[in-house]
């Protein structure tokens, strides 16, 4: 993880039964609730990529509820690689 004044960054990768299932909507509203910032989008391969930022604590709480995902998802893998990313407020989706 990347840290900067109390913030780290993360690049993560969601494989799985991931797409179609409401992954990325409910991964906005989890990292809403949690306060982070960020963005997600799904990728050709079926896989479903995010950056999540913020405090180290809470992007570690959420990358345990993305080893889950929502009810209808099957997680096989979640990979996760330190990037930069800006500060900012909210967590988009993205195409």
């Amino acid at each position: 993880m990347i840290v900067t004044a109390h913030r780290v960054s993360v690049r993560v990768v969601i494989e799985g039964r991931v797409q179609g299932v409401g992954y990325r909507a409910w991964m906005v509203a989890r990292a809403g609730a949690f306060g982070l910032s960020g963005w997600v989008r799904n990728r050709q391969d079926g896989a479903v990529e995010a950056v999540v930022a913020g405090p180290a604590a809470t992007v570690e709480a959420m990358l345990a509820v993305c080893r889950v995902g929502p009810p209808a998802a099957d997680v096989s893998r979640v990979l996760v690689t330190d990037t930069d990313w800006p500060d900012g407020s909210g967590f988009i989706w993205t195409s």
